[in-house]
């Protein structure tokens, strides 16, 4: 006869597997407690949790074509299902700190090149726009010199 599903039975360790162990049950029959099944917390080794031979409580959670599905920790009473978490201590309690904004560099540095930072808002967007494409066309060259080189150019 299979277990009523929802029920809570006592049943003793028949043997442990790296998935869970099976649980003999009182009235006869057997059932599986899945490693997920054990305890509330992540139980890596089930040999951690349980020893063969161990009375424990179980919850059937289904019964279909002879196997039975158990479960430990669903068969412990409520308060023990969901221990509370102990507080955070340590750097990550609290908010955060605000970040010290940065400070603005002084030069561009870039390639080889120290430019002085253009003063924002005096030049006129064609002084700008000069600057910048003097500088972009810079390093395209730069940039295509040093890929003819991994390129591997042959002569004609």
């Amino acid at each position: 006869m299979e277990p009523q599903v929802g029920s809570i039975l006592e049943g003793k360790v028949t043997s442990i597997m790296k998935f869970g162990a099976f649980v003999a049950l009182e009235g006869g029959g057997s059932g599986l407690v899945h490693i997920s099944e054990i305890a509330n917390t992540f139980v890596e080794d089930v040999h951690d949790h349980l020893q063969t031979g161990q009375a424990v409580k179980v919850l059937v959670l289904s019964a279909e074509n002879g196997r039975v599905n158990l479960s430990i920790k669903k068969a412990l009473p409520q308060q023990e299902r969901r221990a509370p978490r102990p507080p955070r201590t340590g750097p990550q309690s609290g908010p955060r700190p605000a970040a010290a904004p940065k400070p603005a560099p002084a030069q561009f540095q870039g390639r080889g090149r120290t430019e002085p930072l253009p003063p924002s808002g005096d030049q006129a967007f064609e002084d700008k726009l000069k600057r910048f494409l003097s500088s972009s066309e810079g390093k395209m060259a730069d940039l295509n010199r040093s890929m003819d080189g991994k390129r591997g150019r042959r002569r004609k």
